[in-house]
């Protein structure tokens, strides 16, 4: 070829190359909760949710190829929100159970635990199971398994529901009710931090709702899921889980 044609060729080529889009990454919405430390929380100095399913999700993100844009809500919104596709991916507390793997899929487990129980510090007692506690009204999340679990046990006098952890922890707190039921480690994080003094975690009691944290996504996602199992194995792999984990205090 001619230098001239090829010099001609080339700057069209370069032109082509300049106009021509450049195809980003993908961006999917995660959906978050604010109060549910460690595993999710809202940062109040960056303003920014953070914590263990944050922290893996955009890991998970970085080794299958997307990017993670992190939407805070409600636990109660989570499963409506993944369902009417306002987010992608649901990367909170939310345990791996029958009911919710009939509305949504889940990831491989990624920790287990069980609830923990709170009682005001005045409360000396050994509690070690919830018959410990039958005809009493008690706490628990809303949308929880523990929730459910509580109502329907048919032990307790009123089970009430609260919209976060911290407002459980806070009537504990300040006596005006009797006790709480929420998942142990986030339990145990917020009495760490000292801003509920007068609630104490009993360690004598059993946990009757056990399960595990998972990713969750819509149904009919294969592709996706395929992904975040292919990723989450690797992590759990090469030490990247575990790390994380000891990062918020969650690792043994």
């Amino acid at each position: 070829m001619p230098l001239k044609r090829f010099v001609q060729a080339a700057c069209a080529a370069l032109a082509i190359a300049a106009v021509a889009p450049v195809s980003a990454q993908q961006v999917l919405k995660v959906g978050s909760t604010p109060t549910g430390i460690p595993f999710t929380f809202l940062d109040t100095k960056t303003n920014q949710i953070q914590g263990v399913m944050v922290d893996l999700i955009t890991e998970i993100g970085k080794d299958a190829g997307f990017n993670v844009q992190i939407e805070p809500m409600p636990f109660s919104a989570l499963i409506p929100s993944l369902t009417s596709s306002k987010i992608d991916i649901i990367a909170a507390a939310m345990f791996i159970t029958a009911p919710r793997k009939e509305v949504i899929d889940f990831s491989d487990p990624i920790y287990t635990y069980g609830e923990g129980l709170i009682v005001p510090k005045a409360d000396t007692k050994a509690y070690a199971s919830q018959d410990d506690l039958k005809g009493e009204v008690v706490g628990a999340q809303i949308g929880t398994a523990f929730v459910d679990a509580l109502k329907k046990s048919g032990l307790f006098s009123e089970v009430k529901a609260y919209d976060t952890i911290p407002d459980i922890l806070r009537d504990v707190n300040t006596g005006r009710l009797k006790a709480g039921f929420a998942d142990y480690p986030i339990l145990a994080y917020n009495l760490k931090q000292g801003g509920f003094p007068e609630a104490r975690l009993v360690t004598s009691y059993k946990p009757v709702t056990v399960g595990s944290v998972g990713i969750g996504v819509r149904k009919g996602e294969a592709e996706l899921l395929g992904k975040i199992n292919a990723s989450l194995s690797k992590l759990k792999a090469n030490g990247t889980v575990d790390k994380i984990l000891d990062k918020w205090g969650l690792k043994d």
